[in-house]
This record gives structure tokens, sequence and C-alpha cells, in this order.
């Protein structure tokens, strides 16, 4: 017992922190501190609310009109307010040296990139996914499209941070890079708008949605499965430049 106690600095092994928990402790940072800005936490869901609102006030608050247009106008608010929030994901961490950090720890970076990616879904698409069946009654959305609005949200919304997340990482070392970003992963959000929008107007119209839900979730899967790596990727080639 005295010699282990005794022993050389140099022969005491580090403590290694397994991979879940160190993308557990991630998670909960970025959650921490999305939660401390609050200014950046209220944009996006009240960006969403602003939008929806509008168009009946420009539009035409006719119910049958309303009703044709609320799937898109709803998904493509949503859309925007994803958009407004992707260009914040890494700049925090990149500013204060925290990205520096996660490209040197033992774990695998997309792990940690896949914690952010989800802290920033929690902290943005789940109060749009909350707030939509209420702007869906604003705009007269028949009832029986209530449910495949929520499920292509809900499906929809993590593949647009996922998406989004690839062209932050990429732009993340550009100042002022929001038009760049938009200009980047504009492109890969219409297959999901296209999507998503046609899976609440078949299910207001009486049709099978299965279709459309079906392919929103084979993508939301590769999305999973590819842009972590992809995002990781992004960080390396930002911090070697």
């Amino acid at each position: 017992m005295v010699s282990e106690i005794n022993a050389p600095a140099s022969t005491v092994k580090p403590m290694l922190v397994s991979p879940g928990a160190a993308v557990w402790v991630t998670l909960c940072r970025d959650l921490r501190l999305g939660f401390r800005r609050q200014a950046e936490l209220i944009n996006p869901p009240l960006f969403f609310l602003i939008v929806v609102t509008l168009f009946p006030l420009g539009i035409s608050p006719d119910p049958d009109f309303l009703a044709k247009l609320a799937p898109g106008v709803i998904w493509i608010a949503a859309l925007l307010a994803t958009l407004l929030a992707m260009d914040s994901l890494f700049r925090g961490d990149y500013e204060d040296g925290a990205l520096d950090l996660l490209l040197v720890v033992p774990q695998p970076l997309f792990m940690h990139v896949l914690a952010k990616v989800c802290a920033h879904w929690l902290l943005t698409g789940l109060p749009l996914l909350i707030l939509a069946p209420m702007l869906a009654l604003m705009l007269s959305l028949p009832s029986q499209a209530y449910m495949t609005l929520i499920a292509s949200l809900a499906l929809g919304t993590p593949l647009l941070s996922l998406l989004g997340a690839i062209g932050a990482a990429l732009t993340v070392g550009i100042r002022r890079g929001g038009m760049l970003l938009s200009l980047l992963i504009l492109p890969l959000y219409i297959p999901v708008l296209l999507l998503g929008t046609g899976a609440v107007v078949a299910a207001s119209e009486g049709l099978p949605a299965d279709g459309q839900l079906l392919w929103l979730a084979v993508l939301l899967t590769l999305g999973l499965t590819l842009a972590p790596f992809a995002i990781a990727a992004g960080l390396r080639i930002t911090a070697s430049g």
C-alpha cells in the first residue's frame, strides 16, 4: 500500500472518461449555455410565431384559403427559424477556444458533434414542434392533419439541424458567414421541405402520408449516421485553416 502511495507521478495512469459520459457532459454543457443566452433561445420560436401570424394578415383571412397554405407556411417558417439559429451553433466554442479542446480530446469528435446538434434541436426544434399545433389551428388546418404535421416536424427538424450543422462547421471561421451558410445548406433543405409539406398536404386531403413520412425517417437515419462525420471533418478543416 505504501509503495502504491509513493509511486512516481509518471506511473499513475490518468482517468479516462468514457465516450458516453463525455457526450453527456457536452450535451448538458450546451443546454446550460443555451438557457443562459435567453435572447438566442427566444429568437427562433418568436420568429416562427411572427412569420406564421403575419400570413393571414398579409394575404387573406379566409379559412379555406389559409387551410391550403398552412402546410407550406408552417414548414417554411420552421425551416427559416432553424436556419436563424445555425450560425451560432459552433461560433461560441470557436471564439472561446473550446472547439480546439474538442479536437484533441481522446473521445471521437463525431460523438461530441452529435451531442451539440442534439442540444441545438432541443433548444430550437422542440419549441417549434410545441408551437406548431397552435399555429395550425390558427391557419384552419384540417384536424386530421395535425398528427401528420407533428410527425413530419418531429422527423424533419432534427434533419434540418444535422444538415445545417454541416454548413455551420464549414463557415464557423468566417466572420459574418451567415449568408454563406444559407447558400450552402438551403439546397440541402429542399428535399426535407418538399417531403414535410407533401405529407401534411396529403393528410389534409384525406390521403395517406405514410410514404413521405417514411422517406423523412430514412433521411433522418442517414443523417444521424453520416452527418456527424461530415460535421467533424468540416470542423477539422476549419481548425487547420
